[in-house]
């Protein structure tokens, strides 16, 4: 899935000659955290958000710097918060360059680009052009609307045992977060236990899960234990 299957089209946007209270409005008029800032001909050139114009000078809201901030942060640093609660236009304020993607972008690059820049807005771009957005509710609307997960196997025939354990074991072997763990698996008519070591618990259950997926299994017994590297028994 790609970033045009789940974007907003009706994308708000709003010009960086516009005024700080402009933008204020049309974000509280449109109930939404972000605006993306364009040119005359549409295309993208920054973006301004709800945290761009929370410290104002004129509501005594700005932030203020202290002995040691003058010691420990750059002259470039101060300038750019003294430009957000003293600006007076979108180009004063607006964040850029801007985190982007473009209509083919998988959704796995869009969550992980909003993720690494804790960001809630994603525009998308066609030729530098917004063609639209991409939020945390539409991933959450992708999530709803994607496909049923299989149904269960449970009644179901088994698959040879000694092949599921090898492919539970393969799939395990896949995962990068699983490279520290000790491990076995044993598997009688498509029943699947779980045993070992690993360095946390969520080691243990994204275990659980990944057996689980695999076709042919018909239930899970987890009993993997969390315990710190280095004091393993086996």
């Amino acid at each position: 899935m790609k970033a045009a299957d789940i974007m907003t089209t009706s994308v708000v946007c709003i010009r960086s000659d516009a005024t700080i209270l402009e933008a204020a409005r049309l974000l509280l008029s449109e109930r939404i955290s972000a605006l993306p800032v364009v040119d005359g001909a549409g295309r993208l050139e920054g973006i301004v958000s709800e945290g761009d114009l929370i410290h104002r000078a004129e509501i005594g809201s700005e932030k203020h710097a202290s002995r040691w901030k003058f010691l420990f942060e750059d002259n470039a640093t101060l300038a750019r918060d003294y430009l957000k609660a003293h600006g007076r236009t979108v180009a004063d304020v607006m964040s850029h360059p801007v985190v982007m993607a473009e209509e083919d972008t998988e959704i796995s690059v869009v969550a992980a680009r909003m993720d690494q820049f804790s960001i809630k807005r994603l525009p998308v771009v066609r030729a530098g052009k917004v063609v639209g957005i991409v939020s945390r509710a539409n991933l959450l609307q992708a999530l709803i609307a994607a496909p049923p997960a299989a149904p269960s196997t449970a009644g179901a025939p088994a698959a040879d045992d000694a092949a599921l354990r090898g492919q539970i074991l393969l799939e395990l072997d896949r995962e990068p977060w699983s490279a520290a763990l000790v491990r076995n698996i044993i598997v009688q008519d498509g029943h699947v236990e779980l045993w070992g070591y690993a360095d946390s618990a969520a080691q243990c259950e994204a275990c659980r899960v990944l057996a689980a997926g695999v076709p042919g299994v018909k239930a899970v017994t987890n009993r993997m234990v969390a315990t710190p590297r280095g004091v393993y028994m086996w």
